[in-house]
């Protein structure tokens, strides 16, 4: 048992002995609700459930990518080699779907995708400049 599973465990006898929760808590120097969670972990699950859980949300109701975009990204970057500057405009232009070039990235890296590897730009012909004119002097 760690530090803080003894703290909690320490909170929880002591309401079991008083069972005065605004007294555990004003000496515990915790709140209601804080006393009221740990408790009903207690019961629940007994000394294991005083260890500390994930604070991470189970689900994300305001995320962005549903499954249909995201196989619309991949898509478009395995038949037309896309990056995802272009697929988001492009998903924009013809699906009428808004997501921002960062969105699209972390789809493509969830993915394996990544970064696309920079291209060298070159001429198509050399560009050539006249010879040098020497300048005459006017003497």
């Amino acid at each position: 048992m760690n530090e803080k599973q003894r703290a909690r465990f320490g909170w929880i006898t002591l309401y079991e002995e008083v069972k005065d929760a605004g007294l555990v808590c004003r000496r515990c120097g915790i709140s209601r609700p804080t006393l009221r969670k740990w408790l009903q972990r207690y019961q629940e699950h007994g000394i294991e459930g005083l260890c500390d859980q994930s604070r991470r949300p189970h689900s994300s109701p305001s995320q962005k990518v549903c499954k249909e975009s995201e196989l619309l990204i991949l898509a478009m970057r395995k038949k037309r080699h896309l990056g995802a500057k272009r697929i988001s405009s492009e998903l924009f232009r013809l699906h009428e779907i808004k997501l921002s070039p960062p969105t699209v990235q972390k789809v493509l890296n969830r993915n394996g995708q990544g970064h696309l590897p920079n291209r060298l730009k070159r001429r198509k012909h050399p560009k050539r400049y006249p010879p040098h004119s020497r300048r005459q002097s006017a003497n």
